[in-house]
């Protein structure tokens, strides 16, 4: 349908602002020895929003985008926009994965149903980031400024990350439960469909 996939890439495109304006001026950014920093956000919570919304792919290339484009314009992040990119991109497409083709949450009318996925989806993509976010970033400052520099920041980091997984599922949540509503009356709910059907 020519309508869903315009609606998809635009609606993308304001998940990445959203996730970008959340990320970079919402932050609670804490300084490390070193000179790195880890923060505690909720740009994670717009990028599990846009995967309930409009599928893991369009929802994390949204998020991705956005946290990336955060990390291109922060001299302390620059070296991580790589790392970001993926990670947030697997948010979406893990929590996309457990709603949709699971879940199957816009096929439902059931509200428990609906709520039990969407917060086993959005609690999946985020402990998936929650888990890899510190220990990707780990071997990457390993490799990028020296061993006890990394070893410093992943404590640090396992605690924001943690952090922000929690705020991120519970804000998630509560804003798909209440816009919900408002999307099935718009009609713009989509059937997320395997990539090889036509």
């Amino acid at each position: 349908m020519k309508n869903e996939r315009v609606w998809k890439i635009a609606m993308t495109g304001v998940f990445a602002a959203l996730s970008y304006v959340v990320f970079t001026f919402l932050q609670i950014k804490i300084w490390l020895p070193g000179g790195d920093a880890t923060s505690i956000h909720l740009g994670n919570a717009v990028c599990v929003l846009g995967a309930l919304i409009l599928g893991g792919v369009w929802g994390g290339v949204g998020g991705a985008i956005g946290m990336t484009i955060g990390d291109l314009f922060d001299p302390v992040y620059v070296i991580y926009a790589p790392k970001t990119f993926l990670l947030k991109l697997c948010i979406g497409l893990i929590t996309g994965l457990i709603a949709h083709r699971i879940g199957k949450i816009n096929d439902s009318t059931d509200r428990k149903h609906v709520f039990k996925w969407t917060l086993l989806a959005s609690a999946g993509g985020l402990l998936f980031n929650a888990v890899m976010d510190p220990l990707v970033g780990y071997f990457y400052k390993l490799v990028i400024i020296g061993k006890p520099a990394a070893e410093v920041a992943l404590t640090w980091n396992v605690a924001s990350t943690s952090i922000n997984a929690v705020l991120s599922v519970i804000v998630s949540v509560a804003l798909y439960t209440a816009l919900r509503p408002a999307l099935q009356k718009a009609g713009l709910f989509f059937q997320h469909k395997p990539a090889h059907v036509s």
